[in-house]
């Protein structure tokens, strides 16, 4: 009776540490770990990126056979970096791991061009008290040089299209004084770096072509030299104007009454120089007085019939009236010409000796 009283006991026993850790057998396998979850992405997702940003993704574990489409992963533990070059346009990346997945999207931008800045898109109050209505605009994205049109990159221009030659372009381009103080294809000596000047409307379209650029509109200029600053009188602010901010006539004995090299002057918010001073600038737009009446609340406004891409596969069949818009003052000119507001115009075929032009590219074409 005890013997098997005494089995009995020693089997409930063996069962019961059977049921709680194993008797004899094999040890239960280990409990599953939580699968690896992705974290963050810097850039994060839904950004827009350059062509040879690097993104990096962080997961809270080390993803085990980490597969990427769309890109070239290196991975460093937690962290993957998954770098460019990446096509412009729209890019989607694709990570898969252990069972788990995420996607990624973004937009590529082209790398920003060598001597032009970004302007963001934007809103802002375009016009002033003297320049009425005062109106909304909203603009794209686009690329500006950030300096004028200097004589030396004009030369290559002319250099390489001798149509457009001091000596070979069409009378219908030239009001009479194009590149007036070049000799033959060559500038004026010393002056490499100054912008050049008595150039047509014409002429500044083609040089734009040419370098794969445009005019800027008349609202993009506007936008752009007002630097992110809203309201103000310059592109400095509301300082009153003098010798230090911008080459222009102040008829007080300290004038310079000529161009001075791209740069010299100190730069607005977005990094441009010049916007006030030294040369006015061609725009794109046809001279319209009337046009702010008609453009409040528009996006990417242009004065005229003409589509911005119209004009640039057709500029010279444009007449020469209406005129041309040209914003900025000059050497030539007083402060009252510095305003960012300030609106002037001349025929396209015009070629004054103040004015010159910088070009712009949209940054999505």
């Amino acid at each position: 009776m005890l013997k098997h009283l005494g089995t009995f006991v020693v089997l409930a026993v063996c069962l019961l540490a059977m049921a709680m850790v194993g008797c004899g057998g094999d040890d239960d396998p280990p409990p599953e770990e939580d699968p690896i979850k992705f974290v963050s992405a810097d850039p994060a997702d839904g950004s827009t990126i350059q062509n040879d940003a690097t993104i990096t993704v962080t997961f809270d574990g080390t993803p085990e056979g980490l597969q990427v489409t769309g890109g070239t992963a290196t991975p460093g533990g937690k962290t993957v970096s998954i770098a460019g070059p990446f096509a412009a346009g729209p890019l989607v990346l694709g990570l898969q791991w252990e069972g788990e997945a995420v996607t990624l999207s973004y937009t590529v931008e082209d790398p920003i061009p060598e001597g032009m800045v970004l302007i963001p898109a934007g809103s802002f109050e375009m016009g002033s008290d003297s320049q009425q209505p005062v109106h909304t605009v909203h603009l794209d994205a686009f690329y500006m040089d950030i300096y004028e049109v200097t004589n030396a990159q004009f030369k290559a221009f002319v250099d390489a299209n001798s149509e457009w030659g001091k000596d070979n372009i069409e009378g219908r381009f030239d009001g009479g004084y194009y590149l007036h103080d070049w000799r033959g294809n060559d500038y004026p000596v010393g002056k490499t770096d100054h912008p050049v000047t008595f150039v047509s409307w014409y002429a500044a379209m083609a040089y734009a072509e040419w370098a794969g650029k445009r005019l800027p509109t008349e609202a993009e200029w506007e936008y752009a030299a007002r630097g992110g600053l809203a309201g103000k009188k310059y592109p400095w602010g509301d300082d009153e104007p003098t010798s230090a901010h911008a080459n222009y006539s102040r008829f007080d004995g300290s004038d310079i009454f000529d161009t001075t090299p791209v740069g010299q002057y100190p730069a607005n918010g977005y990094g441009l120089h010049d916007m006030a001073g030294n040369v006015s600038e061609w725009c794109l737009d046809a001279w319209d007085a009337d046009f702010y009446a008609v453009s409040d609340n528009s996006r990417n406004p242009i004065a005229g019939e003409e589509t911005v891409q119209w004009l640039r596969e057709n500029f010279a069949t444009i007449p020469t009236d209406p005129g041309r818009v040209l914003r900025g003052g000059s050497w030539f000119y007083t402060e009252r010409d510095l305003v960012v507001a300030g609106r002037g115009w001349y025929s396209p075929a015009w070629t004054p000796l103040p004015t010159g032009f910088r070009c712009v590219r949209p940054v999505t074409p």
